[in-house]
């Protein structure tokens, strides 16, 4: 019987070329290729061919292959993370808000929901927003939050973990606090750019320095075929937990491909360096 995740992987690339985010144009250059690379090129129409991506005589808009890919990603991770269950038990929330940028979503969840008050108080004071700037606007594609669980839960047949008198502030708890918790966010970038790489790492700090409590998982899933441009963001520590290809194994048999010995060993040292995963590996890290 195949794999639950080799199953989810192969439905999502299926999704991609279905909706022609991944397709070949009449020129024979694969959607997420950057046109004027030849490199870039190379790599990405092999992808697309080990994929079944078909060939049309117009890729769509940048925009509509952007939330497209968003969904699709929000699709396998809802497909995936949630049937862990032995290793990360809980009740989980998987929702692409990607399309809903102008309500600021991180303050519904702990640990920011502070961030209400902040968004209302600098509304009302343009001091307030010349000296902050948009630093605690913060808003990922993808959130995976947990509900905090009732005493009957945490507590077990044999045993009562919780009571009135313990554990008062632990967002854990549904005797405390309501409000669903972030265990990670996920940004999704079909293709990278110099000013998309930065976003990414502005997103992350952003959240790591906004929040009241635990820091979530930060993520970045990606379709750049281009090993420099992945280097732009993946390199590097302290913001982003890890970036994720949505085709490893093809991406790397179409560097080797190639031939360009900078490309082959930066890719490698991306891998080894454990900066750089398949889509496939990011539903296991969520379960850490």
């Amino acid at each position: 019987m195949t794999a639950l995740l080799t199953t989810a992987r192969a439905r999502f690339h299926a999704s991609l070329v279905k909706d022609l985010t991944l397709m070949i144009d009449s020129r024979g250059v694969a959607s997420n290729a950057d046109g004027s690379q030849v490199t870039s090129k190379d790599i990405a129409l092999h992808i697309a061919k080990e994929l079944g991506a078909k060939t049309y005589d117009v890729k769509l808009a940048g925009q509509k292959s952007g939330r497209q890919f968003e969904a699709d990603v929000c699709e396998f991770i809802k497909a995936t993370f949630p049937q862990f269950t032995t290793l990360r038990p809980g009740n989980w929330i998987i929702e692409n808000v990607g399309g809903s940028r102008a309500e600021y979503q991180l303050a519904h969840f702990e640990p920011y929901t502070h961030l209400d008050d902040l968004a209302r108080a600098i509304e009302k004071s343009p001091t307030l927003s010349a000296v902050l700037g948009n630093s605690y606007d913060i808003s990922p594609d993808i959130f995976i939050t947990r509900k905090p669980e009732p005493d009957s839960s945490i507590n077990t047949r044999n045993r009562e973990l919780v009571d009135a008198e313990s554990g008062k502030y632990g967002v854990i708890r549904w005797a405390n606090q309501h409000q669903p918790i972030v265990h990670a966010v996920v940004s999704c970038k079909w293709t990278l750019r110099s000013d998309r790489a930065q976003n990414a790492r502005s997103e992350a700090l952003n959240i790591i320095k906004n929040r009241k409590g635990q820091t979530p998982h930060i993520m970045v899933v990606t379709g750049e075929p281009s090993p420099s441009r992945l280097a732009s963001l993946a390199l590097g520590t302290g913001d982003i937990d890890m970036v994720y290809h949505f085709a490893l194994p093809e991406l790397v048999e179409g560097v080797r491909l190639t031939g360009n010995d900078e490309a082959i060993m930066m890719l490698k040292n991306l891998i080894s360096g454990k900066r750089l995963r398949d889509i496939t590996d990011l539903p296991l890290d969520l379960a850490i």
